[in-house]
């Protein structure tokens, strides 16, 4: 795909890894809309990138929420005329002290923005890409590929992203492209605030140091925008490079 003049709608857009793509889509000429939640990063966000001559518009809206997602998805196409590409990419991690220890109430939202959040975002994109195609790109983590102890919870959602983009990679007879990036631990506000939490709860989280950086993640998601090729991959992103995860096959039956 050729990015230029392209609508992309990105959400968790105005930090981190959402921001650092919208960027990057930004300077290859594409229109952007940013969902979050941060009014605040939003407005700065949409400055930053109108005063280096992109098209930009913030939108407030909970991913968990169908009627706000839908709004910022009709936006996106009343404003721009399109839905090109869609990034889901929102997420947050379970509080300390971890899954056990807290109440219900506060891991469920993991499952809700980190998985549902995704699921929907999926579903709000395809009526509007399937006349004339589009690429979404899912953000899962290397903890939905490797058993992570310490949080089970978050490695369920991120595992469901997964099996959620190998099952959608059919859409491509729609010539909708649906592919997942995994990063390791990357230098964000986000990772920043975990691992404070896992040192005051005792536990030794990843020093900031062997962080990956955001661009390390955007370099792949515009790849899989722009590689017509790639369709219902999932990549892992480690310092030392990105690996394809292989979907799971069915077991042959033996008669």
């Amino acid at each position: 795909m050729d990015i230029r003049g392209k609508a992309a709608l990105i959400t968790g857009g105005v930090s981190g890894i959402g921001l650092t793509t919208a960027r990057m889509l930004a300077a290859k000429g594409a229109n952007l809309t940013l969902v979050d939640v941060n009014e605040k990063l939003g407005d700065e966000a949409v400055k930053s990138m109108e005063s280096a001559g992109a098209k930009a518009v913030f939108v407030r809206a909970d991913v968990r929420d169908e009627a706000q997602m839908r709004d910022a998805f009709d936006q996106t196409v009343n404003r721009f005329g399109s839905l090109d590409i869609v990034f889901n990419n929102a997420g947050i991690a379970t509080p300390q002290p971890g899954y056990t220890r807290i109440k219900v109430a506060q891991w469920k939202p993991v499952l809700d923005i980190d998985l549902m959040g995704v699921v929907l975002g999926c579903y709000l994109a395809f009526p509007l890409m399937r006349e004339n195609g589009g690429v979404i790109v899912n953000t899962a983590s290397m903890a939905g590929v490797y058993a992570m102890p310490g949080d089970p919870v978050y490695c369920a959602a991120k595992a469901g992203v997964i099996h959620l983009t190998h099952s959608l990679a059919y859409w491509s007879k729609r010539r909708i492209r649906v592919n997942c990036v995994c990063p390791g631990v990357v230098d964000t506000p986000l990772s920043r605030v975990s691992t404070r939490e896992e040192a005051a709860a005792g536990r030794a989280g990843r020093p900031v140091s062997k962080m990956l950086q955001p661009e390390a993640i955007a370099e792949v998601v515009l790849n899989f925008i722009e590689d017509d090729s790639r369709v219902g991959q999932v990549v892992e992103v480690r310092p030392s490079g990105v690996r394809v995860v292989e979907p799971r096959r069915p077991p042959k039956h033996r008669e």
